[in-house]
């Protein structure tokens, strides 16, 4: 038994294969991304991307034993599927808000770029996943103590809804003020829809106290974040922030300040994410993405 022991931790240690190879998309495609120019970069945000994700995840097993695709890899697969539509949602409002846009979008025609947009973007979610995870373990979050109780009860589950509503409504109507609601409007809105369908939600440790998950998507989400502005800072096609009162003390293209919009942000990824894989029976009972 001891043996058997032994040979299965020793396993789950090791660096995975999918971790080499994800350091050698990281090499190969972040060398190309910023030593290339035109449109023959435009397919190499993904490949460099699913390095980092593909990386992220070996180490998670090498530490913890445990990660999102040794524990599921169909599971896995449809953290990329779910991500494209999902930040095309931010996208489409972006239109309206116009704070952010590419260069280098007129080398593509539209279907070209709807398509190499949406590879890009099916990253996201997986990244952000794979990032909160491997914060949620670290020692001074497992030591966290019990905060600020937020129950989803009636009252409040309503209150975030409509909060959510007139934020939209008020970022449409009024963007260059209410820009900063697009990145927890939808969250508002989703969290409560996530709690009357008994999906996964954040209200689940909440309840308790326990803000150990929110603090992992928000470390996770700027970790991810910190390596998505570095490597589009060299990159073409790129993107370029116009984002009105903050635009100063820039770290690579995003103002300081606008860092502050990846921490609603992953709450709105683990909302929207679990909204969809609720509608295909997945229930607040399951444990795929591994926070607490």
């Amino acid at each position: 038994m001891a043996e058997e022991v032994f040979t299965h931790t020793t396993h789950h240690r090791s660096f995975a294969i999918h971790g080499w190879i994800g350091l050698v998309l990281i090499a190969v495609f972040w060398a190309i991304n910023w030593g290339l120019q035109g449109p023959r970069t435009f397919w190499a945000f993904f490949p460099l991307w699913l390095g980092f994700c593909l990386t992220m995840d070996a180490i998670n097993l090498a530490r913890y034993n445990t990660s999102l695709l040794t524990r599921s890899w169909r599971r896995y697969v449809g953290l990329f599927l779910v991500s494209a539509p999902a930040w095309w949602l931010f996208e489409v409002l972006n239109w309206r808000l116009l704070n952010w846009y590419y260069l280098g979008r007129p080398l593509l025609n539209w279907w070209q770029y709807i398509l190499v947009s949406s590879l890009s973007f099916s990253v996201v979610i997986p990244a952000v996943f794979e990032s909160a995870e491997l914060i949620s373990r670290m020692g001074f979050v497992k030591k966290m103590k019990p905060w600020l109780v937020i129950r989803p009860d009636r009252n409040t589950t309503v209150g975030f809804f409509l909060a959510g509503w007139v934020m939209l409504a008020l970022l449409a109507i009024w963007p260059h003020y209410f820009f900063p609601f697009l990145w927890i409007s939808i969250y508002c809105i989703i969290e409560p829809i996530n709690v009357w369908l008994g999906n996964r939600n954040l209200a689940m440790w909440t309840v308790d106290g326990d803000w150990r998950p929110v603090v992992s998507l928000f470390l996770g989400t700027l970790l991810t974040g910190f390596f998505w502005e570095m490597w589009n800072y060299f990159s073409f096609p790129k993107w370029i922030y116009t984002i009105p009162y903050v635009n100063f003390l820039h770290i690579f293209e995003m103002p300081l300040l606008g860092y502050l919009g990846y921490l609603p942000f992953s709450l709105e990824v683990f909302a929207l994410y679990h909204l969809v894989v609720g509608f295909l029976g997945v229930k607040k009972g399951d444990h795929y993405v591994q926070l607490d």
